[in-house]
């Protein structure tokens, strides 16, 4: 949920930016025109880039606990705020917190290696060859699709509803509700099965049938285990990331006004 962002006008700030030019432009000016400060003695990163970005940036710092203001300069930008290097210390001082908790995954690949991962947007199950996969799901312990026939699954947080997820036609999940997205990619059999609503808590198990035959990979937003044989996906409330958005334009509205995008 979102909420003010309690700072000060003496705020430190450190400037991160992606590996492009129109990035590394944004990086120039905005160190040229505040003082800044390495990330681990901020209590802002500003992050300029694009969606990948801010969820590497994410990644990256979230040890450190600061909020990170994203600023687009990349090519996709849901989670980044309008890149304006004017006024940027009241834009920190008076945007809203988003707190989001990311999804944990623990894949097992027939070869007996094991890979935990957190997710922010989603973990995604993935067929790696021309034949379709085979997964069965369980959750919380009580097998619910014995065998789902696809191209891929996936869980989304409802910040990740948004990406991946919509555009496996998943539905939008509002940010605040204590739900996650299980969703089919290009389900074959069940045909009709379109996925669930599942709370918040779930615990989602995924066994790949045919493993050898239908090789899947598992990915956790940037880490991925090929040949999974069993994966495991919940959400870690003991992990939060903290976000920051201008006010008038912050995440919540966002996610909203994308139900309502023609």
């Amino acid at each position: 949920m979102a909420e003010p962002h309690p700072t000060s006008d003496r705020q430190r700030i450190a400037v991160v930016a992606s590996d492009t030019d129109h990035a590394r432009e944004g990086l120039a000016e905005l160190t040229a025109r505040y003082q800044t400060v390495a990330p681990e003695h901020a209590d802002v990163i500003v992050a300029l880039g694009g969606d990948g970005f801010m969820l590497e940036t994410l990644h990256r710092f979230l040890d450190l606990g600061a909020p990170i203001f994203g600023m687009h300069r990349g090519s996709v930008g849901f989670l980044m705020n309008a890149y304006t290097p004017e006024g940027l210390m009241d834009r920190l001082a008076q945007g809203d917190l988003v707190q989001l908790h990311p999804l944990e995954m623990r894949a097992t690949s027939f070869s007996g290696e094991t890979v935990t991962a957190l997710a922010i947007n989603e973990v995604a199950l993935l067929r790696e060859t021309r034949q379709m996969a085979k997964i069965r799901i369980t959750i919380d312990g009580v097998r619910r699709l014995e065998e789902l026939m696809c191209d891929g699954v996936l869980v989304a947080t409802p910040a990740g509803s948004t990406a991946y997820n919509l555009s496996a036609h998943g539905p939008i999940l509002p940010l605040g509700t204590d739900v996650l997205a299980l969703t089919p990619i290009s389900a074959f059999r069940p045909r009709r099965w379109r996925g669930a609503i599942l709370h918040q808590s779930a615990a989602v198990r995924f066994e790949i049938l045919e493993h050898e035959k239908r090789p899947v990979s598992a990915v956790a937003d940037s880490v991925e285990l090929r040949g999974a044989r069993f994966v495991e996906v919940r959400e870690n409330r003991d992990v939060t990331l903290n976000l920051l958005f201008d006010h008038e334009h912050n995440l919540q509205e966002r996610v909203l006004k994308e139900q309502f995008a023609s």
